[in-house]
């Protein structure tokens, strides 16, 4: 069963919030490989959303190459490809980093517990996320 957690009061738009939920879901092999996802009605009556909002978010992780649709038969956790250039991805992943490093060194950790929490995260989630086929990001072959 997929978990996803959304936090009304955020300042993270809902279908971004369902969006980072499936993204870590899958990363950490959760879901795998050709998985299904519950359907937009089911995931957004169960989360107590719109529907078109759930939606959304699927449409934008379909986008990404995350997910894919399959006509009348569901929605699955696709096969990793690169949808982004390497300088996207950068620029992405620097986004993120600066994020989580700001609000590590407000919430007064030093470089050393934020390295080492990082590792933490990276080992425990990179165990299952090669066999849920979210690749090295080495087949860059099709780099815009």
């Amino acid at each position: 069963m997929v978990e996803i957690r959304i936090a009304t009061g955020s300042s993270v738009p809902i279908y971004r919030q369902i969006m980072d939920g499936l993204r870590q879901t899958i990363a950490s092999g959760g879901l795998a490989l050709g998985d299904q996802l519950p359907s937009v009605r089911s995931l957004a009556e169960r989360l107590l959303l719109n529907p078109n909002t759930v939606a959304r978010a699927y449409g934008e992780l379909a986008r990404e190459g995350i997910i894919e649709s399959r006509h009348g038969r569901g929605v699955f956790v696709a096969r990793r490809r690169q949808v982004y250039t390497k300088a996207e991805r950068t620029r992405r992943l620097d986004r993120a980093v600066e994020a989580m490093v700001a609000e590590a060194l407000l919430l007064d950790f030093d470089r050393e517990e934020i390295l080492e929490s990082v590792n933490r995260r990276i080992d425990s989630m990179s165990g299952s996320a090669g066999k849920a086929g979210a690749g090295s990001g080495k087949e860059d072959a099709h780099e815009r």
